[in-house]
């Protein structure tokens, strides 16, 4: 496989402020890249909630990191109260996947799970099997720094297996300001042969930008890409076919699996 996407036109939809090493993946592999961003990563409305764990993380027994955002926004917070990356030695750490991990340890955050299914689910399981059952869940002080908005399946079944789990916001994913809604249409309706989904909420959020629930005739005729099982679920929700998901979670991934299907001579 050289570069099966040469002539080919993907449309991410990713945050732009993330959004280039998926764009050199892609152009590795031949494609033209456009980037139309449908998300970006901002400040929750209000820090207290997180500012109030950054003070008391000594009651903490692990700290859950679902995103690199997550990561990000928590410890340029913690930074800005005037604390040091020293204050998580006694707390355990979870990183959804190993980008998130990478991101810790790159701040010399030790990372004491990595789930072999980057997703909630799996986070629960690597969790639970780490400490040598569910019953041990019992009573454990976890925090959860995240999203605004993120799926409850996680904090719920912590919470199930007897947990206390603070989830507290730490960033925010809105729609970005002055979207060119007829350059994006243009694109879409043009040139491109096949559009990426890193996220439901970049689903979610293209639905708002075209006030619809339904994609499928805006989307006509573009092959459909998602990063994994629960974001491809928010495609089909708005009446999306998905055609490629890759098996592992990742950014590389996902451009990898695009690669892969263009290369069975798929036009």
């Amino acid at each position: 496989m050289n570069e099966p996407l040469t002539g080919k036109t993907v449309v991410i939809t990713r945050a732009a402020s993330q959004a280039l090493d998926f764009s050199a993946a892609l152009e590795h592999y031949g494609a033209s890249v456009v980037i139309c961003p449908t998300i970006e990563i901002s400040d929750p409305d209000s820090y207290d909630r997180l500012d109030e764990a950054i003070e008391h993380l000594y009651g903490y027994d692990w700290i859950i990191f679902t995103s690199v955002n997550g990561v990000d926004f928590f410890l340029r917070r913690l930074l800005s109260r005037g604390k040091t990356v020293e204050e998580l030695d006694e707390v355990k750490t979870c990183a959804i996947g190993e980008a998130t991990a990478e991101r810790l340890r790159d701040a010399r955050i030790h990372v004491d799970v990595v789930p072999n299914e980057f997703k909630a689910e799996g986070v629960f399981k690597a969790l639970r099997d780490f400490i040598g059952g569910g019953e041990r869940l019992q009573g454990l002080n976890i925090l959860l720094p995240r999203a605004a908005v993120a799926r409850d399946y996680l904090p719920n079944a912590l919470e199930e297996a007897g947990a206390r789990v603070d989830v507290v916001p730490a960033y925010s994913t809105v729609l970005p300001e002055n979207v060119d809604r007829g350059r994006l249409s243009a694109t879409l309706a043009g040139s491109a042969d096949c559009i990426a989904f890193t996220s439901s909420s970049t689903v979610r959020n293209l639905g708002l930008l075209f006030d619809t629930n339904d994609l499928s005739n805006i989307l006509r005729g573009l092959t459909i890409a998602c990063i994994g099982d629960i974001t491809a679920t928010t495609a089909a929700e708005y009446g999306l076919k998905v055609n490629i998901q890759p098996k592992e979670f990742t950014i590389p991934a996902l451009a990898k699996a695009i690669a892969e299907y263009y290369s069975k001579g798929v036009s």
